[in-house]
């Protein structure tokens, strides 16, 4: 499995630069507020109206941007001001105050008081119905004075903490025992397609390849975000040219497939990001899916899947097959999955251990810019503590030892094995629902009730995705200590701008409502799911209880292992094990077609006609998508919150 030939052909994309530069510099501070104040509100905003922020298109929007500016200013930006750049901007669009909205509507919320759970809702993460603050909609009241401080004390420690265990893990993997991280240059590569001279882009195929997905990406933008965008200003109902977010067909096909969600989406992006994907990972979760379509109509007939009735559209549909089994059979599948990951990380590492090479963890690369292992660990340390401190002042009722055990033996141990499995398959490992079977032991076994545990920020965290990130930053030649001094500047804006925008948008319109559609539309759902899993400490006989089954965790957990051993008895390719694995659990095919398609494509076309060239080619194309659609979402973005503030001031 160490040896598949679709792994070594992704690690092999890119290699690690004997050269490193800072990169961070007054280009990079003029970034950092750009994205802060001009495109954090645009993400904000797309995220409310149509479910998905601009995310990466975003950070093309922005790199683009700014080369622009540095070409018609007889200057270039080098490599690493550009990956600086696309570091920033996903920083910058996390947007923490955004979480926020979500606080004073959930404490609102119909779901909420249905559940007889507003009055349990803390008041460190908002305020109780009735407070002035929720009827002014504002932020900038006493009220809302813990839940920002808290935020403010939560995103700082996370930022340090980032420094943290995720870069000791990423010394230990890739330095000293030198695995592939076979998925990194995917990343890499498309942050590096900007950093052509001119006299490279005449001849070089990066930038020609990036402007050709950009235009793709600007043609499809348009009929898919901005023609819908702009018409609603004018009609009263939009013109949507292709349906979003997808063609519901679960009532065509409820006659032949009982209890499957089935509808189409007409994503172009997703046709691209199966290019992208190894071939094998999205033909396994294309088999998975099939077995599900398969199954449900036979647990729909034995009974299994009760509260699924025609008539159910997908989200219903997944809901209540969620209750009935599904629920617990991805617990089964997530634990398969885990267990696999942890034996083959035990494996691969006992038989590796004479090859280690413990000198390289002292004696970095020069001009990296790496801090000292000890000191990252230092820092793992100060963080959890930090952590664990907050825990026993907000939930003190709570078990403090559950807080170290998850800070400093389950994290380190899942961490470890997750950075492992994407340093060799390229595959990120977790297990589900350690978090809430532990606080349910805890209100079982040690008398806690309540709900403020599932608010507070416990330290459980899994940093195998931190190591994979740290990899693509060694990749595009970047020095560490840019990225550190990043991380200093873009803080403060974040935080500042995500503050005002988060009030703007709240004071425009209360959210959610018909102003934003998409948190209309499915907000209310989200609550339930969220407050559902919340009730089990507080009663024994909670909803929650009645899903969860032991014998369906079972199954899935039996399945999994089966599954896992077949294919690899098989000498099937390692994606397509994990793939099957799972892509077993419950899901919507709606995605997934066009994904294949891209997939397929990617496979039987491009990389016959191209060879070996396309692996390279297919992550720029990707990028240049992104930052097509990118522009498009702004623009259409820019009108609306303009066109919508002058209606509000007007009156």
């Amino acid at each position: 499995m160490y040896d598949d030939a679709e792994l070594r052909e992704y690690r092999d994309l890119l290699k690690p630069p004997d050269h490193f530069e800072d990169g961070f510099g007054w280009k990079t501070v003029i970034g950092a507020i750009f994205i802060g104040f001009l495109m954090m509100p645009g993400s904000m905003y797309l995220q409310l109206v149509i479910g998905s922020s601009i995310g990466p298109a975003a950070r093309w929007v922005t790199i683009i941007l700014f080369a622009d500016i540095a070409r018609r200013s007889y200057t270039q930006l080098r490599q690493q001001e550009i990956f600086l750049l696309y570091y920033m901007a996903g920083a910058a669009l996390a947007s923490p105050f955004q979480g926020l909205l979500w606080n004073q509507y959930l404490v609102q919320s119909d779901a909420a008081q249905m559940l007889g759970l507003t009055e349990f809702i803390p008041a460190w993460i908002a305020p109780q119905p009735g407070s002035d603050s929720l009827v002014e909609r504002t932020f900038f009241h006493r009220d809302w004075l813990m839940p920002v401080l808290l935020l403010v004390g939560s995103q700082l420690i996370t930022r340090i903490d980032h420094f943290g265990l995720g870069y000791a893990l990423y010394r230990i993997t890739s330095d000293v025992e030198k695995l592939p991280f076979p998925m990194a240059p995917v990343g890499a590569l498309g942050t590096m397609a900007l950093a052509e001279s001119t006299e490279d882009r005449r001849t070089g195929w990066k930038w020609r390849v990036f402007s050709i997905g950009g235009v793709i990406g600007l043609a499809f933008g348009f009929l898919y975000v901005v023609l819908p965008a702009l018409s609603g200003l004018i009609i009263s109902e939009p013109i949507r040219l292709i349906p979003i977010p997808w063609i519901e067909l679960t009532r065509q096909t409820e006659d032949v497939l009982p209890a499957v969600a089935t509808g189409i989406q007409l994503d172009l992006g997703l046709v691209f990001i199966g290019m992208v994907l190894p071939f094998w990972a999205v033909i396994g979760g294309l088999i998975g899916l099939v077995i599900t379509v398969i199954l449900n109509p036979f647990l729909y007939a034995r009974g299994i899947l009760t509260r699924w009735h025609p008539g159910m559209e997908t989200v219903d549909t997944v809901f209540a097959n969620n209750l009935d089994f599904y629920m617990s059979f991805g617990i089964g599948l997530g634990l398969a999955v885990g267990a696999i990951g942890i034996w083959y990380a035990a494996r691969s590492l006992f038989r590796k251990t004479d090859g280690l090479d413990f000198h390289a963890l002292f004696h970095p690369p020069k001009g990296r810019g790496d801090i000292n292992f000890w000191l990252s660990i230092a820092i793992y340390v100060f963080s959890t503590l930090a952590y664990i401190g907050l825990c026993v002042f907000l939930v003190p009722s709570f078990p403090w030892i559950f807080f170290v055990i998850y800070g400093f033996v389950f994290t380190p141990l899942i961490s470890y094995i997750s950075a492992r499995m994407e340093g060799i398959a390229g595959q990120f490992v977790t297990l589900p629902l350690v978090r809430e079977a532990s606080f349910i032991a805890g209100a079982k076994y040690f008398g806690y009730q309540g709900i403020e545990i599932w608010y507070a920020p416990i330290p459980i965290n899994n940093y195998g995705e931190a190591a994979v990130q740290f990899r693509q930053i060694e990749l595009t030649g970047t020095s560490l200590r840019g990225i550190i001094k990043a991380e200093i500047v873009v803080f403060p804006i974040v935080l500042i701008a995500s503050l005002l925008f988060s009030q703007f948008l709240w004071r425009l319109a209360p959210i959610p409502s018909s102003n934003y559609p998409f948190a209309q539309e499915l907000w209310h759902l989200q609550a339930l799911n969220t407050l559902l899993m919340q009730t089990s400490t507080l009663e024994g006989n909670s909803l929650f209880f009645q899903a969860l089954s032991a014998k369906v965790v079972g199954l899935g957990l039996g399945l999994g292992l089966l599954a896992y051993l077949i294919l690899n008895l098989m000498g099937l390719p390692v994606l397509l094990i994990y793939g099957v694995v799972r892509g077993l659990g419950q899901s919507t095919p709606h995605g997934l077609i066009l994904e294949v398609l891209g997939a397929l494509l990617g496979r039987f076309y491009f990389l016959k006609k191209y060879g070996k060239k396309w692996r390279h080619y297919a992550p720029v194309l990707l990028a240049g998508f992104s930052c097509g659609m990118g522009l498009a979402g702004m623009f259409a973005m820019g009108c609306t919150l303009i066109l919508k503030s002058l209606g509000r001031l007007a009156y």
